[in-house]
């Protein structure tokens, strides 16, 4: 266990340790499931095949469920909920069991919103395959499904017991899952992490290599900026918002393109660098920082341009779907300086429309992705 770092999500009664590194998941799933009777697990199609015997072996003497679902952002849908309660009751899981989340961030998030709402809620454990979500949507308890007009619309926070990010998981992973995570890396050092931006700048390399360490390095830092965000602000009444770097205009870019188009991570690094050309246009934040947040997007391998096909008047109709309203507007999260980013309620409509406008090109969505 030595090659794993353990980090906690400080909430009082309800906090919970986040386990990183190597091995994870035999290491601590069994002590993480002790004194469970049942566990539920829930994964996907991809994933189970890789890694659903070890997770079983790993939950010792529980009494084992397993339910698979589809692969894709088309799974966050109420019928998969559905089926996934209609399975609970018909194999009399009590109160008292776990679920355990076995996937990427389409699975943490449905499984987590079952957990949430099975019985009035029972416990869940997040073991994230994927980058993505073992940087961002494993930890903080945010769970949810799609509504067909607008992501996340439907859920609730729940937070997990445990998480267990055994970074093996990562080799696995095909090459535009693994640069979708990455948008999420980069995401913590341009709202909050000056230093780990600089840090990744100069690990661009090592990253696109897949460098074991290096890597380590990355989910352990961006799950102690998310662990420190969530301990202070745990239903978004203020700081945590700036998580949502990004995420307005890249919601709007999923719903349109449809979704499963671009991976969330991909729409995410488009909407990151749109957030950060809307804060040179209003004047929070200066040409060359913006070129540095791009130039290190593109270096990763993602896109840094909105397909044609998506006109400006329809992402601003999309973004008005969006969770963070304030004032009939969505609250947008640009950037003041690198490190630092800022939630803004009033700005002009037409300036952000313009730059949306500016940023894009006549390409298919799949030729946007490097």
């Amino acid at each position: 266990m030595s090659g794993i770092r353990s980090l906690t999500v400080s909430l009082g009664n309800r906090s919970y340790p986040i386990h990183i590194g190597p091995g994870a998941l035999a290491a601590h799933l069994p002590a993480a499931a002790s004194g469970y009777r049942q566990a539920f697990v829930i994964s996907n199609e991809i994933v189970a095949p890789l890694y659903l015997k070890a997770t079983c072996a790993a939950l010792g003497q529980c009494e084992i469920h397993t339910h698979i679902l589809p692969d894709g952002e088309q799974t966050k849908s109420p019928e998969h909920l559905w089926g996934i309660l209609d399975a609970m009751i018909a194999e009399r899981i009590e109160r008292g069991a776990v679920i355990v989340a076995l996937g990427g961030g389409v699975v943490g998030d449905i499984a987590g919103f079952a957990a949430a709402i099975f019985q009035r809620g029972i416990d869940f454990i997040q073991v994230p395959t994927t980058l993505l979500a073992q940087v961002d949507s494993s930890v903080g308890g945010k769970t949810a499904i799609n509504h067909p007009k607008a992501k996340n619309m439907i859920g609730a926070f729940h937070q997990p017991v445990a998480v267990i990010a055994d970074t093996d998981t990562i080799d696995t992973l095909p090459d535009r899952e693994y640069r979708a995570g990455l948008a999420e890396v980069v995401k913590y050092g341009i709202i909050g992490d000056r230093e780990f931006f600089d840090w990744l700048e100069a690990h661009v390399t090592a990253l696109n290599a897949r460098d074991p360490e290096i890597l380590k390095q990355a989910i352990e830092r961006s799950c102690a900026n998310k662990a420190r965000v969530v301990a202070a602000d745990e239903r978004e009444a203020g700081e945590r918002a700036l998580l949502n770097l990004g995420h307005t205009f890249g919601h709007a870019f999923e719903a349109l393109l449809g979704y499963g188009v671009w991976l969330h991570g991909e729409a995410v690094a488009a909407g990151m660098v749109t957030a950060a050309a809307c804060s040179v246009a209003l004047g929070t934040l200066d040409a060359p920082a913006r070129n540095r947040i791009e130039a290190l997007i593109d270096a990763l391998g993602l896109p840094c341009r909105i397909p044609a096909s998506l006109s400006a008047n329809a992402i601003w109709e999309a973004m008005l779907s969006d969770k963070k309203m304030q004032g009939g507007r969505p609250k947008l999260i640009l950037v003041r300086e690198l490190g630092r980013a800022e939630i803004v309620g009033a700005y002009s409509i037409d300036t952000i429309l313009g730059e949306v406008d500016a940023l894009r090109v006549d390409h298919a969505p799949a030729e946007l992705v490097a």
